[in-house]
C-alpha cells in the first residue's frame, strides 16, 4: 500500500478515534463545568506543545527533513504553548478571553499550516524523514485540532442545556426544575431517584 494512503489513514483513525472519545468523555465533562473553567484542561493539554521542538531534534526525526517544515511546526507549537499558559494565567481576568482567542486562532492555523507545508513538501510520500514524529502527526495532532473545536465552541458561547433554561423572571432553574421541562433520560431517572421516599 502506498505510503501516502497509509498515512492518511493512520491520520483519519486518530481524528475518528479522538472525536469519539471527546463526543463521549471530553465535553459532557467540560460542558458540566462553570465557564470561563471549562476551557483550563483544554489549555492544559495545549501546554504541552512544546513537544513539537522535537521535529528540530536530530534523532528524534531524520537529518533529511526539510527545515522548512520542521522549523515552523516546531516554534509553532512552542508559541501556541506559551500563549495556552498565558490564557490559563489570565482566564478569570477581562484580558483572558482575548488572550485564548489569540491562543485558539494561532494555535489552529499552526496545526493546518503544518498540513500544508508537509503536503506542499511530499512528506506523505517520505514518512521516514518524519522518524517518531509520524506519531506526534498521526496520534496526538488529531487530539489537538478536537480540542481546538471544542474551545472554538466554548468560546462562541455555547452553554449546557440546564444554563439555557431560565424561569420568566430570567433566573437560571434549579437542576430538578430543568428535569421537568424536557431534559435527557437520566436527568429525568435522576429527579426521580432523589424525590423518592426511601423505603
Amino acid at each position: 500500500m502506498p505510503f501516502p494512503v497509509l498515512f492518511a489513514i493512520s491520520v483519519a483513525f486518530g481524528l475518528a478515534v479522538w472525536g469519539a472519545v471527546a463526543w463521549n468523555y471530553i465535553w459532557p465533562a467540560l460542558r458540566e463545568r462553570p465557564s470561563p473553567g471549562n476551557l483550563k484542561p483544554i489549555l492544559l493539554l495545549h501546554g504541552f506543545r512544546f513537544l513539537g521542538l522535537a521535529f528540530i531534534l536530530p534523532g528524534i526525526v531524520s537529518p533529511d527533513l526539510p527545515t522548512a517544515f520542521s522549523r515552523p511546526v516546531a516554534y509553532g507549537d512552542l508559541i501556541t504553548a506559551i500563549l495556552a499558559l498565558l490564557a490559563l494565567a489570565t482566564l478569570a481576568s477581562p484580558i483572558g478571553t482575548a488572550v485564548t482567542w489569540v491562543f485558539n486562532i494561532f494555535g489552529t492555523a499552526d496545526l493546518l499550516y503544518g498540513f500544508y507545508l508537509g503536503g506542499r513538501l511530499s512528506l506523505p510520500d517520505n514518512v521516514g524523514m518524519l522518524g517518531a514524529g509520524y506519531f506526534f502527526l498521526s496520534a496526538y495532532l488529531p487530539l489537538l485540532l478536537i480540542t481546538h473545536g471544542l474551545a472554538f465552541r466554548i468560546l462562541l458561547g455555547w452553554r449546557t442545556p440546564v444554563s439555557r433554561v431560565r424561569s420568566a423572571q430570567g433566573t437560571p432553574l434549579s437542576r430538578s426544575s430543568a428535569c421537568e421541562v424536557g431534559q435527557s433520560i437520566p436527568c429525568a431517572i435522576k429527579s426521580r431517584r432523589v424525590s423518592s421516599p426511601a423505603v
